[in-house]
């Protein structure tokens, strides 16, 4: 397993750095790879300091203070989406489950629409009060579908899938009813539902890095755990396997991590479900494999997707929610295709 994991996690980091690469080179103004490494390294201490490049001004301000944080910003996303899905999917034990099945991502539009709604965006925290209230507004959302799900003091996966759909469903009436009532910054509230990395700076990234960082600490601890859910749980109990505390740790730090990225980027959709599945194809069913490399690929597809957002219809640029649910639509349709066939068969 461990070999299998070193081929597997060194070819997705090389696609990760070439990924990073053709994001921050590609634009309106065209950078080359040699000169993209040079600034970035150029930046560094120490290592800086005994760099001497042949760049413009404009192209090491162009890197560093637009395109990069945006690329590191995509990357942190992304991995946050690919990782939740991955831990959604494995403690559910249902292959249709994304890191909105819970209703995370309606629990945050409901609080950014209604912050955008009345004008109150920067009245707590300035710049931060919408992601601040959209983190809070998620989580609380996840309490209440663990509370609504729990029967005799279980977590049921079917009470919880059902539960996170009535959720999601309800408070996305709310959303639909604040984006009807808005007249002034009905764009504003569209924008942020479609989900975009445009005009973010260094510090989104260092909001989102530590709930990153934790949740993954915890979740990737939970490969065997999850391995051992798909033999169902009362076989997993009797192999050692807390069955209601791992449940709620993987939904709790699935569903932080979904929060933190949903509250700097907005709701971008399909990443949870289309990354852990492409990997399942190619690599199986092994979640201490699965695990750490849904973490890399969704990076790498949220990184794909949003340097199409902003190339495809240059100037104009795509919402990146937008771009996801194209690429991910077609492949969830496939999915249920081959499912009925192999029902069939």
């Amino acid at each position: 397993m461990k070999r299998k994991l070193w081929i597997w996690g060194g070819a997705a980091l090389a696609l990760l750095v070439f990924a990073v690469s053709a994001a921050v080179s590609i634009g309106s103004v065209r950078i080359p790879f040699g000169h993209v490494w040079g600034i970035v390294l150029h930046q560094l201490p120490w290592i800086g300091e005994r760099i001497q490049g042949d760049w413009s001004e404009a192209s090491e301000q162009i890197v560093w203070r637009v395109r990069l944080p945006r690329v590191v910003l995509g990357i942190l996303v992304g991995a946050a989406l690919g990782l939740a899905g991955a831990a959604f999917q494995g403690v559910l034990r249902n292959p249709l489950a994304d890191p909105y099945t819970l209703g995370v991502s309606s629990g945050a539009s409901v609080g950014a629409a209604f912050l955008i709604l009345f004008g109150l965006q920067y009245t707590l925290f300035g710049e931060w009060t919408v992601p601040a209230v959209a983190f809070l507004t998620g989580v609380l959302s996840l309490c209440t579908v663990l509370l609504l799900a729990r029967t005799d003091g279980k977590l049921r996966k079917e009470t919880v899938i059902l539960s996170g759909v009535v959720m999601q469903a309800f408070l996305g009436a709310f959303v639909s009813l604040m984006v009807a009532m808005s007249d002034q910054v009905i764009n504003e509230i569209i924008f942020w539902l479609m989900g975009s990395l445009a005009l973010r700076g260094w510090t989104y990234s260092l909001v989102l890095l530590p709930y990153l960082a934790a949740g993954s600490a915890v979740l990737l601890c939970y490969g065997r755990s999850m391995n051992l859910f798909a033999l169902g749980e009362r076989q997993a109990a009797h192999l050692g396997v807390h069955i209601e505390r791992t449940k709620l740790i993987v939904l709790m730090a699935s569903t932080l991590i979904t929060a933190a990225a949903v509250s700097v980027s907005g709701v971008i959709a399909f990443v949870g479900l289309l990354v852990p599945h492409l990997l399942r194809l190619m690599i199986g069913p092994d979640y201490r494999l699965l695990l750490p490399l849904s973490l890399i690929g969704g990076a790498i597809y949220v990184l794909l997707a949003d340097t199409l957002a902003r190339t495809l219809l240059s100037p104009t640029e795509i919402p990146l929610g937008v771009v996801t649910a194209f690429m991910g639509a077609p492949f969830f349709a496939y999915l249920l295709r081959r499912k009925k066939r192999m029902v069939r068969e």
